[in-house]
């Protein structure tokens, strides 16, 4: 959207907060860059010039703007949307990959050259990896200095910063202040220290209006699995497995963002724990694009305009909700979560919740490749299912993480015993993030197409829901929205 001049020039003018993070506005006169709503005056349409993305900005020269923080838009929603190479190196360098492997470790996992994804990111968003992991260490460090009392040397290297002096550069360049400078800002307003709980890190979550929450924050309590999830104190919590060690988060709906509580046993988890949040909720869609294009179904519009803005939960471990898929097929919600359980407290990593009653870790596939299958409570064949899924994810066959083609994913799954379309496609719309994933055998999404004058067979629904696409997850969310389960509700 950056090229079409025209149209950002209208988007700044008016303000428009949907374009946050898609494209940023450089101002030439003051070598400033913003994000498209800025509450300052507009500049003179002569005096701007846009650029894909914050990286873009920095390594033309321009400074974050102080008052709109263009640092912390929602990202841009077309890397959700798409499925391109460029799209899944842009989703890995937000994973933090390039933090812990390098851009050598990036092209490894895409299967290109180094030289290949500079020019790649270079033509697409003006910035190479590197900058764009920088742009991204820039924006973590800005949230350690202002949200914790942590020393900068530690926030340093928390960042991803490889030394001292980098961070402290890179933060006056970005901000033009000194880290010193930008945390007194802060406490000057709410004092750090003792106010502060050790080791939890309060944050904000931005997002693109509208958001119904009842649907997304209802599906994840309602689904949650004891020990590893629960809904407490208006909040939804869980535990991470991360790069260099675990978390919990805790994270609450709020009119205008997500309330966000992350305690990480190691500080270099923040940026991947935040992308795994974002994912999780569904933060960086697009909610006007995608209620547009599914009004256009009069059959679909009342139930947008009913609740606009529902989101597609995600997950924050794409193995674990594949493992979860299999063990949901043919069964209740209840049945599912007790299987679930009974893995947890089997082969779970044990921790601590000094917050809530959280106790273990969900096992990853290499703590499940070698379980006995006589000690699952599952019919046969979905023993099997399972045990080849979880050998499969281990021994890397079935790579399910933001960088894989979801295609390739796709014909792998349904390459495996016990996989057919829905547990392939519920698997695709919330492991892989596709948001044009489509259910049409669902027996919710059939029930509601049938309440609604839809076609109810799989054929003719697929056949009409064919005007709904790129955001076929978005209209099941809908459907689903009819019925009168607690995954609809957000709970009490």
């Amino acid at each position: 959207m950056h090229t079409d001049t025209e149209r950002c020039v209208r988007a700044v003018q008016s303000k428009e907060a949907r374009f946050d993070g898609v494209f940023f506005t450089a101002v030439r006169t003051t070598r400033i860059y913003c994000r498209p709503s800025c509450p300052a005056v507009p500049p003179k349409p002569e005096n701007m010039e846009f650029h894909p993305s914050a990286a873009s900005c920095q390594r033309a020269g321009y400074r974050a703007c102080k008052r709109c923080r263009p640092d912390t838009s929602p990202g841009s929603p077309r890397w959700n949307v798409r499925a391109d190479a460029v799209a899944r190196a842009v989703r890995l360098i937000q994973d933090g990959v390039v933090d812990r492997e390098g851009v050598p470790g990036l092209a490894r996992r895409l299967g290109w050259s180094t030289r290949q994804i500079e020019r790649q990111l270079l033509a697409e968003l003006g910035a190479g990896p590197l900058a764009l992991a920088r742009a991204q260490r820039a924006q973590t460090a800005r949230l350690l200095i202002e949200t914790t009392p942590m020393p900068f040397g530690e926030i340093a290297f928390a960042a991803g910063f490889s030394s001292i002096r980098t961070f402290n550069d890179t933060v006056r360049e970005v901000f033009a202040l000194t880290p010193g400078e930008l945390r007194a800002r802060v406490t000057r307003r709410a004092p750090l220290g003792a106010a502060a709980t050790p080791g939890v890190i309060s944050l904000r979550l931005p997002f693109r209006a509208p958001l119904e929450p009842s649907n997304l924050f209802g599906h994840l309590a309602a689904t949650a699995v004891p020990g590893v999830e629960e809904w407490r104190d208006g909040a939804y919590r869980r535990t991470l497995s991360l790069p260099y060690g675990h978390g919990i988060v805790s994270l609450a709906p709020r009119p205008d963002h997500i309330a966000c509580r992350l305690f990480l046993t190691d500080p270099r988890d923040l940026t991947h724990a935040i992308s795994r949040c974002r994912r999780l909720l569904d933060l960086d869609a697009d909610p006007v694009a995608v209620d547009e294009q599914l009004r256009t179904d009069p059959l679909l519009a009342p139930l947008v305009d009913k609740a606009p803005g529902r989101r597609v939960p995600g997950t924050v471990d794409p193995a674990e909700f594949a493992v979860r898929a299999v063990l949901g097929q043919q069964v209740s919600t209840a049945a599912a979560r007790t299987h679930a359980a009974r893995l947890v407290t089997a082969h779970g990593v044990p921790v601590e919740d000094p917050e809530g009653g959280l106790t273990h870790l969900f096992p990853g596939p290499e703590a499940l490749a070698a379980l006995d299958p006589e000690s699952l409570a599952l019919p046969r064949s979905r023993r099997t299912t399972l045990l080849t899924l979880v050998r499969a994810l281990a021994d890397g066959s079935l790579p399910l993480g933001p960088a894989d083609d979801r295609e390739e994913a796709r014909a792998r799954l349904l390459a495996l015993p016990g996989f057919g379309p829905w547990t392939t496609e519920i698997i695709a719309m919330r492991a892989l993030g596709d948001p044009d994933a489509f259910l049409p055998g669902d027996l919710g999404v059939r029930r509601a197409a049938e309440g609604l004058g839809l076609p109810g067979t799989p054929a003719a629904l697929t056949a009409r829901a064919a005007h709904w696409r790129p955001w076929r997850a978005y209209a099941v969310q809908y459907l689903w929205a009819t019925d009168d389960h607690p995954i609809n509700h957000l709970p009490a």
